[in-house]
């Protein structure tokens, strides 16, 4: 499957031909203190995305680097990422050195994480996509049961828009039509209930064990 290019892509400017041509970056100007530069471009963007329902349990969760590299890490991060938004009506927290866009519906806390100096219009884009695309394979029901309910989809939806932490899409309906596209030719269908609670058991179980 072709995917599109990645972001983010590099500015214009000094620096951005060395992050293209994967040379070093330019020199530190005259007087410029080396730790106060900027970041160059990276592609990988985003740290982790995870849906935490309104008790703050993890639903479903991606990790992309080693920033949280235990369970018990990522648990812990989760419980305070939720601590510090679940009562706020803002869109976006800084914890420890990480930039994180986060939206609630109804029971669930949809988050995405990345650096501290990573732009927070491309991360809301990102989450935007995710919810997206969730409220077209959830039918409108972007809420804890559904998501139970749809959790091959789900995944599906989430490693089209990231892949090891790079951005491959942002689009919803580009989204949705791959996903539509990758279930029609895996046979996945619509199946009973007590199929699809089974493989969202198979999936959390994955997920806590990533």
């Amino acid at each position: 499957m072709q995917r599109p290019e990645a972001w983010p892509r590099p500015h214009p400017g000094e620096g951005a031909a060395a992050a293209q041509a994967g040379g070093p970056a330019p020199p530190a100007r005259a007087g410029e203190p080396s730790g106060l530069r900027l970041q160059e471009p990276s592609l990988y963007t985003i740290k982790a995305v995870f849906i935490l329902d309104n008790d703050g349990h993890r639903l479903l969760a991606k990790y992309y680097d080693d920033t949280f590299p235990s369970m018990k890490e990522q648990m812990v991060f989760e419980k305070n990422v939720f601590n510090k938004t679940s009562r706020t009506e803002s869109e976006i927290a800084f914890l420890g050195g990480m930039t994180i866009v986060y939206k609630s519906s109804i029971d669930l806390f949809l988050y995405v994480v990345g650096s501290s100096y990573e732009n927070e219009l491309m991360l809301m884009s990102v989450l935007t996509c995710l919810f997206e695309s969730l409220n077209h394979i959830l039918r409108k029901n972007v809420e804890k049961r559904w998501l139970l309910e749809n959790m091959d989809g789900a995944f599906l939806v989430l490693d089209e828009i990231v892949d090891g932490g790079i951005i491959l899409e942002s689009d919803p309906q580009q989204v949705i039509q791959k996903v539509n596209f990758r279930a029609d030719d895996s046979g996945f269908t619509e199946q009973s209930v007590a199929q699809v609670l089974q493989s969202a058991k198979e999936q959390i179980k994955w997920s806590l064990l990533k």
